[in-house]
């Protein structure tokens, strides 16, 4: 379990680390000063600053988007990637049905991965409910990345859109996307705006579960219509969803289409858009996608787990070459998102440890809770910030909006959430190390019941040291 021991390594580290800074900075002022600098450089002064960007964002798109029309609805082809989707398959091809585009202009390529389940069957069974619909079913194999291959090659429209079999398009969603593309030429892809279901999250029974996938809503609506959009505003989007995206058709056929040596194939394309192809890369915040909310804590752990190690991977396939490189490195988006995404997490990793540091070095349990207190509402206080971003984001989706400012109280808990996923993420980039890239990591339960097997068979170890010294020093 690399990740355990390389965290156990670091406690010790900084712990020895922050003892030194403390004898050679002398005031314990100065020392509680540089702890507080961690926090208020990685999160809370660039919450302020995205602030501010993001409403002239807001400000500006809504200018250019009220001279935008849709003259006439030109062909789209719409590739749903199909993997056991027997569940979900119905209710996705019914949101397609349901659309504000027209089915006439829609030509679905559900692109079938080896399913083991009746998926068939509910492709027959929807083409019989939605005959306005065209649907055409291949068989693909070896992996999620051939099969989105495979419907790219059979497909024959101006734009290439893709969305995931398990979960449900707004009925708006493909006319905003067609509307961007036709009234913004420079943007060659986009990616939509992927939010966890709010009725599903409704109707989840236990207060516990319903609370963390609220939770879950509330973080993909903080990584998409602020995250995004800031990204957006600097061409610096680095993933495009997975769940939902849309491409220029001449845009994605000049590239090496979806990599199969990857978990993370939508970074990847996105890589080769921005850094091949040098594309113009958006977001559509009109284009909702709603997808299933996650089950468990222990779905979470994985989730992250795999969404950090891919991105990890597909940074090392393009910086391979280039990080001897020092000519533009500091123009280099990739390089800005390896510093700030895991090279700073370590810094991030220190800070978390340093609460427990200063209770060995004699603070004031007083001074240390009330500087937690203060940290924490400054994190309360930028996620607040990114509400209101957000809540201006929302307004032509009324809604939706309405859903989202009703849980105003989700603010003051997204601190720990982040924390938690933070962890995760952080358990992601450490288990990369050595681990082996497969798309479906250990979750939780699994890591830890691999971390009790590890400090088990090293107390045995040291067991039998310790009583072999026992004998030696007996005799």
């Amino acid at each position: 379990m690399v990740w355990l021991t390389e965290l156990v390594r670091n406690f010790i580290i900084v712990l020895f680390t922050f003892s030194w800074l403390y004898s050679l900075m002398g005031s314990s002022v100065s020392f509680w000063m540089a702890w507080l600098i961690i926090p208020l450089i990685m999160e809370i002064i660039p919450a302020m600053g995205n602030f501010v960007i993001l409403i002239k964002r807001k400000i500006k798109r809504s200018y250019k988007e009220k001279k935008w029309s849709l003259e006439y609805e030109p062909e789209i082809s719409l590739i749903i990637p199909v993997y056991n989707s027997e569940k979900t398959l119905y209710r996705c091809l019914e949101s397609v049905y349901l659309s504000a585009y027209p089915a006439k202009k829609i030509h679905i390529i559900l692109s079938n991965n080896e399913s083991a389940d009746r998926s068939f069957r509910i492709f027959t069974e929807s083409q019989k409910a939605f005959p306005e619909l065209v649907m055409t079913w291949v068989d693909a194999k070896q992996g999620k990345s051939k099969a989105l291959n495979l419907a790219l090659f059979n497909s024959n429209s101006k734009y290439i859109i893709h969305i995931d079999s398990d979960g449900i398009l707004h009925k708006d969603a493909l006319r905003n996307m067609v509307i961007m593309f036709e009234n913004d030429l420079e943007v060659d892809s986009i990616t939509g705006t992927v939010v966890v279901d709010p009725k599903l999250i409704e109707a989840t029974d236990s207060f516990s579960k319903r609370l963390l996938r609220r939770l879950e809503f509330f973080e993909y609506c903080q990584a998409f219509l602020a995250g995004r959009n800031f990204q957006a505003e600097f061409n610096a989007i680095y993933t495009m969803s997975g769940a939902f995206s849309a491409f220029r058709k001449s845009a994605i056929l000049r590239t090496q289409l979806f990599n199969t040596d990857t978990v993370s194939e939508d970074t990847h394309l996105t890589f080769q858009l921005r850094e091949t192809l040098g594309s113009t890369i958006s977001i559509c915040n009109e284009a909702i996608f709603y997808v299933e909310p996650i089950e468990s804590v222990n779905e979470l752990y994985a989730q992250r787990q795999r969404w950090q190690m891919g991105e990890i991977e597909v940074i090392h396939i393009f910086m391979r070459n280039r990080l001897n490189a020092v000519r533009g490195m500091l123009n280099s988006f990739i390089l800005r998102i390896l510093i700030y995404d895991h090279t700073f997490a370590f810094p991030r990793m220190i800070w978390y440890f340093a609460l427990i540091c200063l209770l060995f070095l004699n603070y004031p349990l007083r001074l240390i809770v009330l500087s937690f207190f203060l940290i924490y509402l400054l994190y309360v206080f930028s996620g607040a910030l990114y509400y209101l971003n957000i809540l201006l984001f929302l307004k032509p989706l009324p809604e939706l909006r309405k859903y989202y400012g009703n849980k105003w109280y989700l603010v003051f808990l997204l601190p720990v959430f982040n924390f938690m996923v933070f962890w995760f993420r952080f358990a992601g980039i450490l288990n990369s190390i050595n681990g082996q890239k497969v798309w479906k990591t250990l979750d939780l339960t699994a890591e830890s019941q691999m971390a009790k097997a590890v400090l088990r068979k090293d107390l045995k170890w040291f067991l039998k040291i310790k009583r072999k010294g026992d004998s030696l020093i007996n005799r």
